[in-house]
């Protein structure tokens, strides 16, 4: 069974219990940790185009993967690095376009990090801003941007 599958097959508890526990815990709350923001970054890249459901679901695979992505070695990943990295981070978001941003963004993320000393100082840095500002400084800085994942980010 595919794992859009599965999903569409939960019970509506499942999917209600889903949601709950995101917007309960995660959704809204102040992030000041740069790997939960950059893991945060990512997950609504990895939404563009799917269900919350489906992302939700490859969360907590995702969040492991996440504690990692933003590490030098990562940020260094080659073409045949990220070849050799495609079986393991399909259980997370198959679409090469989200895999090479994650990586092509943890390598943003250092830089900021070196620059401004976080990426939450350099989120600070540009405030405030507009959502057409944000938009415009979010797709001159990272891969894989747009208007709905700036907005909810």
């Amino acid at each position: 069974m595919s794992y859009c599958s599965a999903v569409e097959r939960m019970q509506p508890e499942s999917r209600k219990e889903l949601h709950k526990n995101y917007h309960d815990n995660h959704y809204g709350f102040p992030i000041h940790d740069d790997n939960e923001l950059f893991g945060r970054l990512i997950m609504e890249i990895n939404q563009a185009g799917l269900s919350w459901e489906t992302i939700l679901k490859k969360k907590k695979v995702s969040e492991k993967r996440m504690m990692i992505l933003i590490s030098k070695k990562v940020a260094a990943y080659s073409e045949e690095d990220r070849r050799k990295a495609a079986p393991v981070t399909q259980r997370i978001i198959r679409n090469k376009l989200k895999v090479n941003a994650a990586i092509e963004n943890a390598k943003t993320i250092i830089e900021l990090q070196k620059e401004f000393g976080s990426f939450e100082k350099w989120l600070e840095h540009h405030h405030p801003k507009t959502l057409q500002e944000w938009m415009k400084l979010f797709k001159k800085t990272f891969k894989f941007t747009g208007g709905e994942i700036v907005n909810e980010f």
